[in-house]
């Protein structure tokens, strides 16, 4: 079976963007209930909290960013029955003392060509090493769980290679040692974008709360967000994204949460202008999430249980990457007791 490893940052709240693309791929690859494939657990999904450390936060909100994520994750269809789901820092030990010995290996001028490292840092008085030492982390936690595929988007495109890069590095200096990963990316034309910026992906850390839609919304701000997206001075309903990026957004935020294609969501809004479009884009996203939200305030309800879930996920997942890293340091020569 090929190993899948994902991670999610608990930052911000998670928006629709992550939530059709991301975590929906996610649900998609899951294995059948009961079935062999299930009972390995091959996808491995984790809350990266460590991870959202590297920028100013505050602790009592990254606790409840933390559980809300995970709960996300559960009512959209994260099943730990056929997956591993677990929090980072549930095994963090394990993953901090792999990322020293990836750092060994890691070379400065290679860090501080990352772009997402160079985006943040740039015009900050105060940078982290935890920053710059992020896609190092990131490679640990891939390579831990022998992971074969990393969905991702495109901005973390150089952080998988940074992963393969350092993989194959280890294993040419201290013989075969970790599975060298490869990154998988959504279908063109799969991303969400921001409903007032639609040349620029939605984003859950965005600083343009009116152009983002979080899952967890109510239902009437999810409606005004959408009724007051940015189209165009015409009112021809068609799918360009080059000439028209608002109102094809809104075509493809339709077809993705009703699950028709383009041209249907074309032909049902053809003929019936922008403020028909908006509205009907509306309905079908509220439509699309009441669901997953009651399910989502079940859990929050319950945060002992979803507690109880996540300690469950973190001891096997301590099982595995703890063979892996044992595997690392008995290559690199270090006297295990």
């Amino acid at each position: 079976m090929t190993r899948v490893f994902s991670g999610i940052k608990p930052t911000g709240s998670v928006q629709l963007g992550n939530f059709c693309g991301a975590i929906g791929r996610w649900v998609d690859g899951l294995p059948d209930a009961g079935s062999p494939a299930a009972d390995q657990r091959d996808q491995v999904f984790c809350v990266v909290d460590l991870h959202a450390m590297t920028v100013d936060y505050e602790p009592e909100t990254l606790t409840a960013t933390t559980r809300q994520v995970a709960s996300i994750l559960l009512a959209a269809g994260i099943d730990p029955a056929r997956c591993l789901l677990f929090v980072q820092s549930h095994v963090g030990g394990i993953h901090a003392e792999c990322t020293w010995l990836l750092n060994c290996v890691a070379g400065f001028g290679e860090l501080r060509r990352q772009t997402q490292f160079k985006d943040k840092a740039d015009g900050s008085e105060h940078v982290s090493v935890g920053l710059f030492d992020y896609p190092v982390l990131m490679a640990a936690d891939i390579l831990l769980y022998d992971t074969d595929e990393v969905p991702v988007g495109d901005d973390q495109r150089q952080h998988v290679e940074l992963a393969r890069d350092l993989a194959e590095r280890w294993n040419h200096r201290f013989g075969n040692t970790f599975v060298v990963p490869r990154a998988t990316f959504p279908p063109a034309g799969a991303r969400i974008m921001d409903l007032q910026t639609p040349t620029k992906k939605m984003s859950k850390s965005d600083d343009s709360p009116q152009g983002v839609v979080r899952v967890l919304d109510d239902p009437a701000v999810i409606t005004k967000k959408i009724k007051s997206a940015v189209t165009d001075s015409d009112n021809d309903v068609r799918h360009d994204r080059e000439a028209k990026p608002g109102v094809s957004n809104l075509l493809e935020i339709y077809a993705g949460v009703t699950g028709s294609s383009i041209d249907a969501a074309v032909t049902a809004f053809s003929a019936s202008g922008y403020g028909n479009l908006k509205s009907g884009v509306a309905e079908a996203v509220v439509e699309y999430l009441a669901p997953f939200q009651q399910r989502s305030g079940e859990l929050m309800a319950d945060p002992g249980e979803i507690d109880r879930i996540l300690r469950a996920g973190a001891e096997l997942a301590a099982e595995r990457a703890n063979a892996v890293l044992q595997r690392t340091k008995r290559s690199a020569g270090l006297l295990l007791p």
